[in-house]
């Protein structure tokens, strides 16, 4: 083991932490000078150091990307301007005539994003429960190009068996992609499953304040990883220098915010579970989730998303909103503040009213970001909520 190394420690939270820490050559910064500079000095024409133009790369979007790609266990990583740019990078690999498999449940903008590419490209998407023996056996018969998985999915946290896909891809020469944005590296590593790429939106838990808009594809091997970098400056989706920078700084404490978002998602949890004004619960630490058994194997967290469903539909969502007082009414997730979604007419409002029913997300779903704030707060914001639900509606008559 080399000494930098053994400075930067064994742990991943160590290495987040730790991550391009003292690197400053300059001035020996400890912590590495943000380059917003567009473009970088030829030494001749045609002659170049390491950086010519922001776009194609830059020494602070390199810091996340060598940290985000460490946190994953990659041999690289690419950071976009957006979730969905990643996203679209990874859609350039396909071409007319393939076919990409992808979950029924996934997020909506992914699912208006292959909609409308599998139209434009020629290629062939079916969406599909990923939980079932048939999803299974279609894979099969139409041999994608790309296996596409969300575990947890959003909004209703089904859990998909990645080592199951990856046995799959492989018998019929697929690429697996799994968005890993609901745990993040600190609760899940679906490369160590064998998968083949990660993609995030670094927005969410990887930023933690809601205040950068970005993404990541991550890459388990080094040749799939140039072909993205070079579609990412071909297409013009690199994330900014300073984007990067702030997203580092978040990574950095990556693992001590997600030990007290689960902490006080959990006890949410508790709470709702226990109120008659809710009709059912989805988070996987739960016995009863379907995918419980498969979280417990290949998670090492349960995650801080949390929906439910209400009794009585839109009204009991109306009543619940207009009681709360530390959750905020926005899309989004993964930030210290506590928000909350309503997936219906928010986060998957794009998708019709029949590819909603088929996921099931109906009018009284609610879904829940749980932040860091003190846990009796939300705690009783919750079950004040909940209560007047109950009070309004008569819910369960």
């Amino acid at each position: 083991m080399s000494p930098r190394a053994k400075e930067a420690g064994n742990h991943a939270a160590t290495r987040s932490v730790r991550a391009a820490i003292g690197t400053d050559t300059s001035h020996r910064a400890v912590v590495p000078p943000l380059h917003l500079s567009a473009n970088f000095v030829f030494d001749a024409p045609g002659s170049c150091g390491r950086y010519d133009y922001t776009r194609s790369g830059n020494p602070t979007r390199d810091h996340l990307q060598e940290a985000v790609a460490d946190a994953e266990g990659g041999s690289s990583c690419v950071i976009t301007a957006s979730g969905m740019a990643a996203v679209t990078v990874i859609t350039q690999l396909l071409r007319p005539g393939d076919v990409l498999l992808a979950p029924h449940d996934c997020y909506g903008g992914c699912h208006r994003l292959f909609t409308a590419e599998s139209r434009r490209i020629g290629f062939d998407v079916h969406f599909v429960d990923q939980s079932t023996d048939a999803a299974v056996e279609l894979a099969r018969a139409c041999r994608p190009r790309i296996i596409w998985l969300e575990t947890p999915s959003n909004p209703l946290l089904r859990i998909v068996d990645l080592a199951r896909w990856v046995d799959v891809a492989r018998e019929v020469g697929a690429l697996t992609v799994a968005d890993n944005t609901f745990l993040s590296p600190a609760n899940q590593r679906p490369l160590e499953w064998g998968i083949d790429l990660v993609v995030h939106s670094t927005t969410k838990f990887i930023n933690g304040h809601s205040d950068v808009v970005g993404g990541a594809v991550v890459s388990r091997d080094a040749a799939l990883g140039e072909e993205l970098a070079w579609w990412t400056n071909c297409i013009g989706v690199s994330g900014s220098p300073f984007d990067a920078y702030l997203t580092l700084r978040g990574l950095r404490t990556l693992h001590a915010r997600t030990a007290i978002h689960e902490q006080n998602a959990l006890a949410i949890v508790d709470v709702l579970g226990g109120h008659v004004a809710v009709a059912a619960v989805h988070h996987p630490s739960l016995l009863g989730h379907p995918g419980h058994d498969i979280a417990t194997r290949q998670q090492t967290g349960w995650g801080s998303l949390v929906s439910f469903d209400l009794h009585g539909g839109r009204p009991a969502v109306d009543a619940f909103l207009s009681t709360l007082q530390y959750f905020t009414l926005a899309e989004s997730l993964g930030g210290v503040e506590s928000l909350v979604a309503h997936p219906a007419t928010m986060t998957h409002a794009s998708m019709d009213d029949e590819a909603r029913r088929i996921a099931g997300i109906g009018e009284g779903l609610l879904r829940l970001s749980v932040g860091i704030e003190h846990a009796g707060d939300l705690v009783d914001d919750v079950h004040a909520a909940l209560d007047v639900v109950e009070e309004r509606l008569c819910v369960p008559c």
